[in-house]
């Protein structure tokens, strides 16, 4: 049952709020109606509206610094219309509104980048390319104007999905996954929008790393680090049960997996296995006729029996068929782990704190000796950056999702901050989940430890609102 939202007055003049840090709806409609007024070319209006935005980023401190829960975060999509006088000033006093100190806004999405024309350096797409819009800058004025009320303000940004413009691109085809049948993602999601790029292709490290230094001159709070994984497919191809499942079929991702060898057998029988699918007793047989001056096939991280190749070639043929499944494997999440550990360093050097969002689920064996195709060994993710576990477990109760943050906090150090996404709206159930509020009072009875957690969306929250920006109709 979702709790009442009670009302009370600050002292020293403070806007009134809930227990949630809500404002009252008297509160709400003074502040519209001066922003609205001020649109409209009054002076007056315009220093009474600033004052009371600073007066409520002021209350909205005060509630959080006296609340179990400090951090109370909303992930926020622009659009081009935002760019039009008062548009992003409305968004943000709505999101202030409801209580939310942190807001994590989406710089990179779908090929597109929330980055000016005229300042782009990147191969994708600005969000706001009209005639006459070229040096409209949204990122740098949400992180002023969120500023301005007391926002912390965060860079959110797709990670190994490059989007579908770019996987149009002729000068590009090299750098997307690939896996074993020569798929790439676009043909393997069926949803034209996930374009997963190979993570040791050194093309999309450099558009990838160009990105992050435009983004870094706005100076963000810090920035979040999402599709942190390969694709997932549907039905059986949502687990991964041999090699050519595997998304290290790039030039550059397989040239890297031979490269690991520690001698002549381990890169031929590797070479081998990616190639066929599969090795065999006679494989063996002939990688050890091809280097009879060497021992055991090494590749790194191998340490065979001290007499392995005293083994009948069946016992050494069942040894090497697990671990060299087992190694491709590893392999394929050391690239989605190495390609964030650079991204979140290139951020921490500024003294920007970074983040990594992942399934709590993504990373899970399936079957004998399957995995998820997503790869997404968060469990191995950096412990210096905070961890955003989307926790959208559907049970219609609260119970299976504070089950999915616990998972991650027991893989979690101590030093770790662990963020919780959570799916849904305020005060009713959405989509089979339970409102935020009781989603919410789940985490702070269960893991006390939880001091920050997220909400998506904004555009669930306020659908209307958000076509309306979307489309320019208000």
């Amino acid at each position: 049952m979702t709790s009442q939202l009670l009302f009370f007055n600050h002292p020293s003049g403070k806007a009134a709020m809930n227990e949630f840090c809500q404002f009252t709806s008297s509160e709400i409609n003074a502040k519209q109606s001066l922003l609205q007024t001020a649109l409209k070319g009054s002076n007056q209006a315009q220093k009474d509206y600033n004052s009371t935005i600073r007066k409520h980023a002021d209350s909205l401190r005060r509630c959080r610094a006296q609340s179990w829960l400090q951090e109370q975060s909303i992930w926020l999509r622009l659009y081009s219309c935002d760019a039009r006088p008062g548009s992003i000033d409305e968004v943000l006093d709505r999101i202030v509104n409801k209580g939310y100190n942190k807001i994590y806004v989406e710089v990179f999405s779908d090929s597109q980048v929330l980055l000016p024309a005229n300042d782009n350096p990147t191969p994708w797409d600005s969000v706001v390319r009209y005639p006459g819009a070229e040096n409209v800058d949204l990122l740098a004025q949400v992180i002023q104007k969120g500023h301005e009320r007391g926002l912390v303000v965060y860079a959110w940004l797709f990670s190994m999905n490059f989007g579908y413009a770019y996987a149009q691109r002729s000068d590009r085809q090299d750098v997307l996954a690939r896996n074993g049948k020569g798929e790439t993602s676009l043909s393997f999601v069926h949803d034209q929008s996930q374009a997963f790029i190979d993570p040791y292709n050194t093309q999309a490290q450099q558009d990838y790393y160009q990105l992050l230094q435009a983004i870094f001159k706005r100076r963000p709070d810090g920035i979040l680090f999402d599709y942190i994984r390969y694709p997932r497919g549907s039905g059986n191809q949502s687990a991964a049960g041999e090699v050519k499942d595997l998304w290290i079929y790039g030039t550059a991702s397989r040239n890297a997996l031979l490269n690991r060898s520690l001698n002549n057998k381990g890169r031929a029988l590797l070479d081998r296995y990616v190639t066929q699918g599969y090795i065999t007793p006679e494989d063996i047989i002939a990688v050890d006729k091809l280097y009879p001056d060497e021992g055991s096939p090494l590749w790194q991280g191998r340490v065979p029996p001290e007499k392995e190749m005293e083994d009948p070639v069946q016992v050494r043929f069942q040894r090497l068929k697990n671990e060299i499944w087992y190694f491709t494997v590893a392999h394929a999440a050391q690239g989605v782990i190495d390609y964030l550990t650079k991204a979140a360093t290139l951020a921490q050097n500024r003294g920007i704190p970074a983040g990594a969002v992942f399934f709590p689920d993504g990373n899970q064996p399936v079957g004998e000796k399957g995995f998820d195709s997503r790869l997404q060994a968060w469990d191995r993710f950096p412990t210096s950056i905070e961890w955003h576990p989307m926790s959208y477990a559907v049970c219609n109760q609260a119970n299976c999702i504070t089950e999915q943050v616990k998972r991650v906090i027991s893989a979690a150090s101590p030093q770790t901050q662990v963020i919780p996404a959570l799916a849904g709206q305020w005060g009713r159930i959405y989509d089979n989940r339970p409102s935020l509020e009781e989603q919410m009072l789940a985490i702070r009875n269960n893991i006390p430890r939880i001091k920050s957690i997220s909400h998506f969306a904004f555009s669930w929250q306020e659908s209307e609102f958000d076509k309306e920006r979307r489309f320019c109709r208000n």
